[in-house]
């Protein structure tokens, strides 16, 4: 009886490590799939995808699909590009914000009253940055900007277009419309953004609205002429222009304009527009949003090669735009808007 005993227990032990073994087992390839899953997700590309009316998962990214038909009934000849950029929404907004292990902002607004007390940064609050009118943007003011689906609408959707040449869309008239009474006004400052545009493939009323954004609708002593080391110099697009007071700024910009050779205003255009080409649309940040926020990882790096600090820039820029194709009557041309998406987006817009 004894030995049946025995017997009996030694079959329930192995039954037992049996069982545990393969329970075992069973969680380690859980585990390896979970993780091979996430390695998939991370390394997977970003990618781009022309809009056909069907192919987005409104579950995914809530939003999107009504604001985009409603820009399409508007405008037939508008197309629309997907950018799925891969990147959690959260992640995103909490590398756009301010941190204590960062010296500056990615992103400032105004010192204003204009707008809302938390829509400065709970780290620097009434801390000026730059030329001493500006605050850190919170992430709340952060998101709202970064929400495409707050920009999906006709006033800011230039925000989105694609900033290459399009033949016949630029005219004379549109330029001079948007250059009156600005340091830009002229015929000839005119015909040159044109041809400085359709020379790099790029958009000549993307360059004006850049300038206007730059420098005022006035110019300032770097688009005006700037002596410098015995020579007038011009750097209309404030190449190299940072500092934490004026002083620095415009001498960190007057030396960058006088090693390029930028003696005159032409020059400090073409050689401009050159570069923003160079380094930004060249890498994929090829739209007003996509060089305010990198996110685009073509050169393997985000958050890094980004145009400005000032958060309402690619706003302001892309309302000069709008305004300019309305004037030349050319607003319905074929322009492609590229739309990123983001993973995990909350239901609902980014509130202001």
């Amino acid at each position: 009886m004894e030995k049946v005993k025995n017997i009996i227990e030694k079959i329930k032990n192995k039954r037992n490590r049996t069982i545990f073994v393969g329970i075992s087992l069973i969680l380690i390839l859980i585990v390896v799939i979970v993780l091979i899953c996430i390695y998939i997700n991370k390394e997977k590309p970003q990618k781009y995808v022309v809009y056909d009316g069907e192919n987005i998962k409104e579950s995914k990214y809530p939003g999107y699909q009504e604001l985009i038909e409603e820009l399409k009934e508007e405008h037939p000849n508008w197309t629309f590009t997907l950018f799925y950029t891969r990147l959690d929404w959260n992640e995103v907004i909490a590398n756009e914000g301010h941190s204590s292990d960062r010296i500056n902002p990615l992103n400032l607004i105004p010192d204003s009253s204009k707008y809302p007390e938390d829509w400065k940064c709970e780290i620097d609050g009434d801390k000026t940055f730059d030329n001493g009118t500006w605050l850190c943007a919170s992430n709340k003011a952060i998101a709202y900007q970064m929400d495409p689906r707050n920009i999906l609408k006709e006033e800011d959707i230039f925000q989105f277009k694609t900033l290459e040449y399009v033949e016949n869309a630029t005219t004379i008239e549109g330029m001079k419309e948007i250059t009156n009474d600005t340091f830009l006004e002229g015929d000839e400052i005119s015909r040159v953004l044109i041809e400085a545009g359709k020379n790099v493939n790029v958009d000549p009323y993307f360059i004006a609205s850049r300038l206007i954004q730059e420098q005022g609708r006035k110019g300032t002593v770097l688009s005006q002429g700037y002596d410098y080391k015995g020579k007038t110099i011009y750097n209309p697009f404030n190449m190299n222009a940072s500092g934490n007071s004026q002083d620095e700024i415009i001498e960190n910009a007057a030396n960058y304009a006088y090693e390029q050779g930028w003696d005159t205003l032409e020059k400090g255009l073409l050689g401009g527009v050159e570069l923003i080409k160079k380094g930004y649309i060249d890498k994929g940040q090829n739209t007003l949003y996509l060089q305010k926020f990198d996110v685009v990882n073509q050169d393997g790096k985000l958050y890094t090669n980004q145009y400005m600090q000032n958060l309402l820039a690619p706003m302001s820029e892309a309302s000069n735009m709008l305004e300019i194709y309305e004037a030349s009557k050319t607003v319905d041309f074929n322009f492609n808007f590229i739309i990123p998406l983001y993973e995990n987006m909350p239901k609902e817009a980014s509130e202001k």
